[in-house]
């Protein structure tokens, strides 16, 4: 019969001061952003990375970006100008507080009809959730109690729904030939494009975003001439409008929209991006804190001011990552293009971006998807106990696959979490049984498991033939086999991470 023992006080404090996604490889490594006061640094890290490549990457997050912003100017809810001009400001920003390519993105559940205030209160409400809960520290607690394979899940989930919508983009003219057909937009154009950036998947040195976008704005500015639109593009001095929503209008957007978003904004645009963000610099260890500090601030100003509400995102991060970036100048050069851009065209802008290829955003949008989804790969602290690690993938796909099929992150998270929660009971019942005094849960786990053979090991006994964390270690004191070496033992190498160098 199982008995439970409560831990002691220590042992809770010790577990909670453990981060539970910090892989033992990263626990050492120095942070390789300089500080934002750290000018000298700052400016030095850049002229390292002033290449093409860089500049490349900033555009990255456009096929996301692009689609939402021409539906949302066109049905009224958001003002073109205001949302370029503050997605600019943002984007310099996140650079200058961050360091590293944390991509500014529009909320995406918030695409529906809706008023301009309605859009508004959505974002509103939204971010001033956002902002308590990080001001409050109690998205802290995530870190502490949330397993990493439900991280990777959400992840992994988020890469499919993006691909998803990368296909959606190329569909909207997916023709090869015959009277529908549109010379600058259709499935040539596309395959083309994917070709291309697969071609030049390790070499990164090649700006294929910034190549692929040129050709896009080339076949936009024709399509414009060759419709007499030019006359529509007004070039000149476009300001921002103030956008103040009433009780009514904040209440339907929030209600309406905001509650879908929130969990989107939490889970996405927080968790996922800062677990993300150490996976592609490691060494680097963002804080939530500042990360929806900087979403409130965000919207808690622009909403005012007529343009749509913006979030972070490890999508936009993976994709900026991708297509070459690495430090905050392409945001700078980002923001920039959109500040001269909302401020000298501003609404007019909308006709020519209305001819801008789908084929070319659904591919690039895509292959930044595969990005975000390849981090998912290291979603297990565990690399040699096979039980474990069968545990760790299940948690992620159950997570990944109740987010897509339901299309609702708090969803795929709950399931996560509630599958963890079974595996880890499972772990507590079966540590309980051989050993009820080694109960503590470790650094590297947040189980009972290697706690147990680690009281194992003092005792002389052997642990139970159900449990194969430490299978290497029996098999080596066994005498059936060398144990593993240093090398052996070295946690799997991260691709995404070991490409930043490249």
């Amino acid at each position: 019969m199982a008995r439970f023992t409560l831990p002691t006080r220590e042992q809770v404090v010790a577990y909670l001061k453990e981060d539970k996604w910090e892989l033992e490889q990263d626990v050492d490594l120095p942070n390789p952003v300089p500080p934002c006061w750290d000018l000298k640094g700052r400016a030095r890290r850049m002229q390292e990375h002033f290449t093409l490549r860089e500049f490349s990457g900033a555009l990255g997050d456009i096929g996301t970006l692009v689609p939402i912003l021409i539906s949302l100017t066109l049905q009224g809810s958001a003002s073109l100008t205001s949302s370029l001009f503050f997605g600019g400001l943002w984007n310099i920003m996140t650079g200058f507080i961050y360091g590293v390519p944390m991509c500014v993105q529009p909320m995406k559940s918030l695409t529906n009809k809706f008023t301009a205030g309605e859009l508004a209160g959505a974002g509103l409400g939204v971010s001033a959730i956002v902002f308590f809960l990080g001001a409050t520290r109690l998205l802290w607690l995530v870190t502490r109690f949330v397993p990493l394979p439900v991280v990777k899940g959400l992840q992994l989930g988020t890469c499919f729904q993006l691909c998803k919508k990368g296909v959606e983009l190329v569909k909207k003219n997916a023709v090869f030939w015959g009277d529908g057909i549109l010379w600058s937009d259709n499935l040539w154009w596309a395959s083309a494009s994917f070709v291309l950036v697969l071609l030049v998947y390790e070499r990164r040195r090649v700006p294929v975003a910034m190549v692929v976008f040129m050709l896009g704005v080339a076949f936009a500015l024709a399509q414009t001439g060759a419709h007499s639109q030019f006359g529509d593009v007004h070039a000149g001095a476009h300001f921002v409008h103030v956008s103040v929503p009433t009780a009514r209008e904040f209440r339907t957007g929030f209600l309406s929209a905001g509650l879908g978003q929130l969990p989107l904004t939490l889970l996405n645009s927080v968790v996922a991006l800062a677990a993300l963000a150490r996976e592609l610099f490691p060494g680097y260890r963002p804080s939530m804190t500042h990360i929806t500090g900087t979403i409130g601030v965000m919207n808690l100003v622009g909403c005012f001011l007529g343009s749509m509400p913006f979030c972070h995102g490890s999508g936009g991060l993976a994709g900026q990552y991708f297509f070459g970036a690495r430090t905050e100048l392409s945001l700078y050069f980002l923001g920039a293009v959109k500040i001269v851009l909302g401020v000298v065209f501003g609404e007019s802008l909308l006709v020519i971006l209305r001819w801008f290829p789908s084929s070319f955003l659904g591919v690039m949008l895509f292959m930044a998807s595969i990005e975000l989804g390849l981090v998912a790969r290291n979603f297990s602290l565990h690399p040699h106990c096979e039980s474990r690690r069968r545990q760790d993938f299940v948690v992620l796909l159950v997570t990944a696959a109740a987010l897509v099929g339901f299309s609702h992150d708090g969803l795929g998270f709950l399931l996560g979490m509630v599958t963890a929660l079974a595996f880890w009971l499972h772990r507590h019942l079966h540590a309980s049984t051989a050993h009820p005094d080694a109960l503590l849960p470790t650094r590297a786990t947040g189980s009972t498991d290697y706690a147990a053979s680690h009281v194992s090991a003092k005792s002389g006994s052997r642990p139970e033939s159900g449990s194969d964390d430490f299978a290497p270690d029996r098999a080596a004191a066994a005498g059936s086999g060398p144990g593993p070496s240093s090398i052996d033992s070295a946690p799997e190498p991260r691709t995404v991470a070991a490409r930043a160098a490249m």
